[in-house]
């Protein structure tokens, strides 16, 4: 009789969408994890005949999918959710958000705002998030005491502010921070020069240059607004699009957020140089920006993730929100139900976005040899039975309230809905803090 392989954790459900393959479901399957990796997926039964674990979780009544990608947010917005809304976007950001930001954001506003959005995210099932925002030491520094995994924006913007006095000294200290925690297990880095209207081609030709250097993801909002590309056209002639291309920023390192306003040469522009897209819906709805063409570039094979962007213009992070939007909005506006079934829109909240940022040999799917990386959904209350199909469940009929436990990298971060690395009453002191100093000054 062989001797059973030692691990450490075996995880029995009683589905396991792995999201690669498309479309399939494991029924009462267990997922084998020893050092944080995923080393064996397979029948329950086979699995207790096979592996000696330190511990077995059985959630009985559960599906085990791949932790979700936020591909674009702002993770410290958390402390200004909700202080400007109903508002187009350059007038939020001008008349609200920016002077708020350049009166009290500093790193402490950052550490907190960022563990408190840390906190939302885990509790939502998210286990990655792509950022950018300012003083990102310390979304690191909370990234890291959450235990979720992180890709730190390395912000980039040519007016100064609290952070930095100019574009030269964004990148300078932005590169500084990619040094001192570029071997960290949880975090890796992508520029964040922040938008085309904020950035100039100077700036972005150096973040190219950097960019081709060390490999490293560029992320910026582009073509969200129509006002954006109006302002391209009156300051460089062009549209926000062509100027990245006459620049040489359209490659495969580039992740656009939002997109919404495009041609369609700009689309075919964006699918011929394998451009990612980080689609937030409820954002671009909320602001009223409009409706990105997502079932026309899923036709040309862009690849497209989710995300939520900021709190304070959206104002959840919350995924499952984003993917029963965009897989509704995509049928409404193209006036086809088969468009982004729910197996595509999982694939794009999870595998999609690990693709974009360069991990998609990581994470992103439950796959073996891949970090284990997991959420799982109870389904168990009686607005989620009966389930004939899982996969469109987590799509439309699950919430994040459904999330039960999540792992990264092996480590269980939250355990039967309970917070296991952030303290949820010192979260709650922090943010009452921040929310009267907020308000006080904004009656100012």
């Amino acid at each position: 009789m062989n001797e059973r392989i030692q691990t450490d954790t075996l995880i029995e459900a009683k589905w396991i969408i792995p999201v690669e393959p498309a479309g399939i479901v494991l029924t009462q399957h267990a997922i084998v994890i020893d050092q944080g990796i995923i080393c064996d997926i397979l029948p329950i039964h086979e699995a207790l005949v096979r592996y000696y674990p330190q511990q077995i979780i059985t959630l009985k009544d559960h599906v085990l999918i791949p932790g979700l990608i936020n591909l674009h947010t702002h993770a410290a917005m958390t402390l200004i959710r909700g202080l400007a809304d109903d508002v187009p976007l350059m007038e939020w950001l001008n008349r609200y958000i920016w002077p708020a930001e350049n009166q009290h954001v500093n790193t402490q506003f950052v550490l907190d705002g960022t563990q408190l959005a840390c906190a939302e995210m885990i509790r939502g099932g998210i286990t990655c998030f792509n950022d950018m925002y300012f003083f990102p030491g310390s979304c690191a520094q909370s990234a890291i005491m959450s235990g979720i995994r992180a890709v730190i924006g390395l912000v980039v913007i040519d007016f100064p502010t609290a952070y930095a006095n100019d574009a030269d000294d964004y990148l300078s200290k932005g590169l500084e921070l990619r040094d001192k925690y570029q071997h960290h297990p949880l975090l890796s880095f992508c520029f964040a020069p922040h938008a085309p209207y904020t950035v100039s081609d100077k700036t972005f030709s150096s973040v190219l240059t950097y960019s081709e250097q060390l490999d490293i993801a560029v992320h910026t909002h582009l073509h969200e607004t129509e006002d954006e590309i109006r302002m391209s056209l009156d300051s460089a002639g062009k549209r926000p699009i062509e100027r990245m291309q006459h620049l040489g920023l359209l490659s495969p390192n580039l992740i656009g957020a939002h997109m919404v306003h495009l041609t369609d040469s700009e689309t075919k522009l964006i699918q011929q140089y394998g451009c990612s897209i980080a689609h937030c819906p409820s954002s671009n709805m909320k602001l009223a920006s409009g409706f990105a063409p997502v079932t026309a570039l899923l036709d040309q094979g862009v690849n497209i993730g989710l995300g939520t962007d900021g709190a304070a213009s959206n104002n959840r992070l919350d995924m499952f929100e984003e993917m029963r939007l965009a897989a509704l909005l995509a049928k409404g506006i193209s006036g086809r139900a088969d468009a982004l079934p729910a197996h595509q829109v999982l694939r794009m909240a999870t595998l999609n976005g690990a693709n974009a940022l360069g991990l998609g040999n990581t994470t992103g799917s439950l796959t073996i040899g891949k970090a284990a990386d997991i959420t799982a959904i109870d389904f168990s209350e009686l607005n989620l039975v009966p389930c004939y199909n899982p996969i469109s469940h987590v799509v439309y009929t699950a919430s994040r309230e459904q999330v039960s436990h999540v792992w990264v990298n092996g480590k269980m971060l939250l355990h039967d809905k309970k917070l296991t690395t952030l303290n949820q009453v010192d979260l709650h002191y922090r943010t009452a803090f921040w929310q009267e100093r907020i308000a006080a000054s904004s009656k100012q």
